[in-house]
């Protein structure tokens, strides 16, 4: 993310910890690390990623709290630097790997913590990637949820109007929808999408093997999600230059270049890394007749997504009507024993105790408190952890 983002954010006392010391494997630790990280790939169904600021930091783009990163640098006073621009950044050897192995059928899903648009810029499906906290090209619109993406970055953030209107054409073609177009791009106290935040979590409880890629796992809800994973019986793979909360969790901790990493992985699964040849949207996986070229946009490309129902949520309580005849409070109480028995049902596949994996479902500023009341994912919001052992999710296994 570049300085230009962190300074449109509002301010932040706990921005997390930042600048802790890299550490790096050796040549043949490394190697013997990403062995056995191509075998694992190869004999898992369902691989998640999870990526964050540190993929794209060899496009220009700095981190937050490496040694250079844009936080580390306001810690000691210094500015900042940066060597592109939003729109100008190529996407990175790991963005294109990861578009390589989605192709070849290892990679199904994506959860990304980065705004930057290089995933969706790379040609990656966006109905296989999470963009949890927004995406620096895409605006939507707040009345009906239609989903704008621009060739140039929209220019405001916190969920703020863009000063723009959507022009979906509703029924019958009578008139348009004319719904203010908002940023995507979450502040700090703005509560995740759903849509994204509900495909994350299916993701992570369906995945065999959660890789993370460039990320501290400081920032809440997002860098618990990979311990959904190993929840479930999957793996936990972690590559990153600094420690990170939940090292202690993985199978398998790799410290080197995420690049690097990634190079030596597709050469030991025999696939070969694509160029990148421009911008590209990809809008499902279907095949190449929805890729279009950027350049083919001209001013707007309109994508409508279609938001998933969330089916591991505790169904809400139906209102009941009020009963005029003998049949309607008949009818009233079967509802009401549904609801119980469905509630019930929910509560004892997902028992969560309060030092265990929290849910997509639970707010996050309330983990150490007395009681946790269960919300709706709108109501999650992101928060920066410490990577202490304060809080323990999941012993390792």
């Amino acid at each position: 993310m570049s300085v230009n983002y962190a300074a449109g954010l509002s301010p932040y006392a706990d921005k997390g910890i930042c600048g802790l010391p890299e550490i790096f494997d050796s040549p043949e630790e490394l190697k013997t690390k990403v062995e056995t990280l191509a075998q694992w790939i190869r004999d898992s169904q369902y691989v998640v990623v999870h990526s964050g600021a540190g993929i794209s930091t060899s496009t220009g783009i700095p981190d937050f709290r490496g040694p250079k990163g844009v936080w580390t640098m306001e810690e000691r006073g210094e500015a900042p630097q940066f060597n592109t621009t939003f729109e100008d950044a190529r996407p990175s050897l790991t963005h294109m790997a990861l578009l390589q192995l989605q192709r070849a059928g290892h990679l199904k899903y994506i959860i990304s913590q980065n705004v930057d648009g290089l995933h969706m810029r790379s040609g990656f499906p966006r109905d296989r990637l999470s963009e949890l906290h927004g995406n620096m090209f895409v605006e939507e619109c707040e009345k009906c949820g239609k989903q704008y993406v621009r060739d140039t970055v929209i220019g405001v953030m916190g969920l703020k109007p863009t000063g723009r209107y959507c022009d979906v054409t509703r029924s019958r073609g009578l008139r348009s929808c004319r719904g203010k177009l908002i940023s995507t791009i979450l502040d700090w106290e703005d509560s995740l999408p759903d849509r994204d935040l509900n495909r994350a979590d299916e993701a992570c409880r369906r995945a065999d093997l959660a890789l993370t890629l460039g990320t501290s796992l400081q920032i809440k809800p997002s860098g618990d999600l990979p311990l959904l994973t190993k929840r479930t019986g999957g793996k936990l793979v972690i590559v990153n230059l600094q420690t990170t909360k939940h090292d202690k969790h993985a199978h398998l901790r790799i410290s080197g270049y995420v690049d690097e990493v990634m190079g030596q992985l597709m050469k030991l699964l025999g696939l070969e890394i694509p160029d990148w040849t421009g911008p590209t949207l990809c809008e499902t996986s279907g095949g190449d007749l929805d890729i279009l070229p950027f350049g083919t946009w001209k001013k707007e490309v309109k994508i409508e997504l279609k938001i998933e129902e969330n089916k591991d949520a505790v169904p809400k309580k139906r209102k009941k009507r009020k009963a005029d005849s003998e049949g309607n409070v008949e009818k009233d109480v079967k509802v009401e024993k549904e609801d119980k028995e469905a509630t019930s049902a929910n509560k004892h596949k997902d028992d969560v105790s309060s030092d265990s994996v929290p849910t997509k479902t639970q707010n996050m500023h309330s983990l150490n408190s007395a009681s946790h009341n269960s919300l709706c994912p709108s109501d999650v919001k992101r928060t920066v952890t410490e990577p202490s052992d304060d809080v323990l999710f999941i012993e390792n296994s």
